[in-house]
């Protein structure tokens, strides 16, 4: 292993989730829809990348600083960045390999590594996965839009009512509902909380929360990553851990088939002048912005007790 094959592991991580949006484009006879679809993809990565290396060069304490880096658990091969990137590309996509221990990482470095997650995967998702989630929110966000200027919303000819929109907040609701509940039932349970907290989990305080609401987001977006110094080999957590594994897989694909098969089944509608453009950069930033504020506003609680609080000792 060397900074070149690290690389590479990297591009075959991300070529054919970035690749699908070309595709989607084809399939729906607009490519620039598709390159919309990968520019705000793109975006999002890179965003995640910046901060996330920015915060694990910058350390979290004067020996972290002195050092010049955050490189406890990094393989000095691959240096801060390559561990940066590999691990953006990991929690970005649904790859869930690892070249750096995750659970080393800085206290906002391992907030990214979530937050990559809890976006639902988008940027740019699993083999598949990563496109739907954004098309799902693309449907959200032509609907926020219409109602904004008073109109029935439409995407690529259909028209956005309120079934679609209710298939596409069950959507948006599902995962981190098995995120969050799992995590409170790990410590609101008197014998989960004692097998959680007198086994699982390395660190007390912030950190072993931190520990535990990443394994259910690892989880229920079937990533695979982990904070290594949880363990998870107790009854609570194998079975916590699998029954959300299988929730968070199957039940989002079940809801985008509905939603998919209830906008094929509609005739296609002319575009008109009062149509939202949904190839414009405003309406990719309108995307960017509900996929981040989706996520904020859903997880921002368990983060504040969890890597927030431990980044502000």
């Amino acid at each position: 292993p060397n900074a070149w094959t690290n690389i590479f592991e990297v591009f075959l991580m991300l070529v054919i989730p970035f690749s699908l949006p070309r595709t989607f484009g084809w399939m729906v006879g607009n490519h620039k829809q598709g390159y919309t679809i990968l520019g705000v993809m793109g975006t999002l990565f890179a965003g995640s990348l910046a901060l996330i290396s920015w915060f694990e060069m910058r350390g979290a304490g004067a020996a972290t600083q002195l050092a010049g880096a955050a490189l406890e658990g990094k393989e000095l091969a691959f240096g801060v960045l390559g561990s940066t990137l590999f691990g953006t590309t990991s929690t970005s996509t649904s790859t869930g390999a690892v070249n750096m221990m995750h659970d080393s990482m800085t206290p906002q470095g391992g907030l990214m590594a979530m937050i990559n997650m809890m976006l639902g995967e988008i940027s740019p998702g699993g083999v598949g996965t990563g496109l739907y989630g954004l098309l799902i929110l693309a449907v959200i966000t032509v609907f926020i839009a219409g109602l904004l200027v008073g109109r029935t919303p439409e995407y690529l000819g259909k028209k956005i009512g309120p079934l679609q929109m209710k298939l596409a907040s069950l959507y948006v609701l599902v995962t981190p509902t098995l995120v969050l509940a799992g995590t409170a039932l790990s410590f609101a349970l008197p014998w989960a909380r004692e097998s959680v907290t007198g086994t699982s989990i390395l660190n007390t305080g912030p950190h072993g929360l931190s520990e535990v609401l990443y394994a259910f987001t690892s989880a229920a977006n079937n990533n695979g990553s982990a904070f290594a110094g949880l363990t998870g080999n107790t009854p609570w957590l194998n079975a916590s851990l699998g029954v959300v594994m299988i929730l968070g897989r199957f039940i989002p694909i079940v809801l985008a088939l509905a939603l998919a098969g209830s906008l094929s089944a509609q005739t296609r509608v002319p575009s008109t002048s009062g149509t939202l453009p949904t190839t414009s950069p405003l309406y990719a930033g309108m995307l960017m912005s509900v996929a981040i504020l989706v996520s904020a506003l859903t997880y921002f609680p368990a983060l504040t007790l969890g890597p927030l609080a431990e980044g502000m000792h």
